[in-house]
């Protein structure tokens, strides 16, 4: 018997916004201090949404959008901040 495998993606796992909030929260915490992590989940989370109504959301283009949040994607930081604000949630610092 041959043993097939899928590759696991998260997005096709964050149903609610909760989801999605405990998932940044978690790359946040993990992230090596380059923000790879929170990029990366911050795509995850628009995929698993409607990245053509995000990118709206957030006063981008769907392309614009792909390119930052993409494995090479270099957002900035206002552009962090327009995406989660689109997504309905609040960056907090906390001690």
């Amino acid at each position: 018997m041959i043993e097939t495998f899928t590759r696991w993606d998260a997005a096709a796992h964050l149903h609610s916004k909760e989801d999605a909030r405990l998932y940044l929260e978690a790359c946040a915490e993990e992230d090596p201090g380059d923000g790879s992590l929170i990029r990366a989940a911050l795509n995850d989370i628009a995929r698993a949404q409607n990245m053509s109504l995000l990118a709206r959301d957030a006063g981008m283009s769907r392309e614009g959008l792909y390119k930052a949040l993409s494995e090479n994607g270099n957002p900035t930081f206002a552009t962090v901040m327009r995406i989660t604000r689109a997504l309905g949630m609040q960056l907090r610092f906390t001690t």
